[in-house]
């Protein structure tokens, strides 16, 4: 399949869910080109992959260094019945980063164009938004500017309102992920994954656990370590990473959606107070603790329990079950 998207424009009317591959996506699976299609929406272009063929869409936001074409935890949502609309956000893949170097236009900008998108493709309303990492802002902010589109969020392990992240982190963020350095960068990880893939695969997990790389590591099946380093492989920062390291709105205050966050406290990426923070500040909000022994919750031995949590979130009806209520 070619890795050159197909384009429209926004008064088109495409069958998107046509790309769909007819394979069930593990847990977590990088999945190189995969029927990616690049929309004009009005001034924005947007590339974005649909998964699934349910009646309904989850419109999910990727975190850091992933784009559209890169699939993470799909499964559950497909298997829920869902299609799941993902698109490269901005500074990402061939989404471009556009407007005031500023971390809240942006973001604000691009849910608009969003939610123009999902109209365009016949969306009236997405069953979830869902927020990954540092893609948990953008869901909120989804969410807050269109209640009408919007009628859940799910948020994994997500950056919130709270300073994000820590000075070290920003500082070599800044450096190492530069848009006129990060090719050179996921070079040098790629090259490490192929001589070294043991040493490598350590050192990239540091920054992801609380907990001893050791012991985060031993956790992991072959199988996982080689959908890990796979995912490391494939990722690029483009010029995202740094702008999503600036900062963004609150929005919380706007959200009146039952929400469901998930994160662990052994992640030293995302600190579990973000989620506490984001679940607090929300009236409909249920926190799930994760037993992760990392920001990558997908590996988890809980995770299978988490994600019957999540299925039974998206089919409960919170108009009648009054949905998840904060103390």
């Amino acid at each position: 399949m070619s890795g050159i998207p197909r384009q429209h424009r926004a008064d088109e009317i495409t069958d998107a869910t046509a790309t769909r591959t007819g394979r069930r996506a593990r847990r977590l699976t990088p999945v190189g080109e995969r029927g990616l299609t690049l929309a004009r929406v009005g001034a924005q272009t947007v590339e974005y992959r649909m998964h699934g063929d349910g009646p309904g869409t989850v419109l999910l936001f990727h975190g850091g260094h992933m784009r559209a074409q890169l699939a993470l935890g799909e499964d559950v949502f497909t298997d829920a019945g869902l299609r799941v609309l993902i698109p490269s956000r901005p500074g990402y893949g061939r989404t471009p980063l556009t407007g005031p170097s500023t971390g809240a236009a942006p973001v604000t900008d691009f849910t608009d164009t969003m939610a123009r998108l999902c109209r365009n493709l016949g969306v009236d309303q997405v069953a979830a938004v869902v927020g990954i990492s540092a893609g948990g802002r953008t869901a909120l902010t989804m969410a807050a500017r269109h209640p009408d589109l919007v009628q859940r969020v799910i948020l994994q392990s997500p950056v919130g309102f709270l300073p994000w992240p820590d000075r070290r982190t920003h500082l070599g963020g800044r450096i190492l992920f530069h848009p006129a350095v990060e090719a050179v960068t996921w070079a040098l990880v790629r090259a490490a994954i192929r001589f070294a893939p043991g040493q490598a695969l350590r050192l990239l997990t540091r920054d992801l656990s609380l907990l001893p790389v050791g012991q985060v590591l031993a956790q992991l099946s072959a199988a996982d370590r080689a959908t890990l380093t796979g995912l490391y492989t494939s990722m690029r920062s483009g010029r995202g990473f740094v702008a999503d390291m600036l900062p963004v709105a609150d929005c919380t205050a706007h959200i009146s959606q039952p929400a469901l966050v998930i994160a662990t406290r052994n992640d030293r990426s995302v600190p579990v107070a973000h989620a506490q923070s984001l679940t607090a500040a929300m009236p409909r909000a249920e926190l799930v603790e994760s037993r992760a022994d990392s920001h990558m919750i997908w590996f988890a031995p809980d995770y299978p329990a988490i994600a019957a949590q999540i299925r039974a979130f998206l089919l409960t009806d919170h108009h009648t079950a009054g949905g998840h209520v904060n103390a």
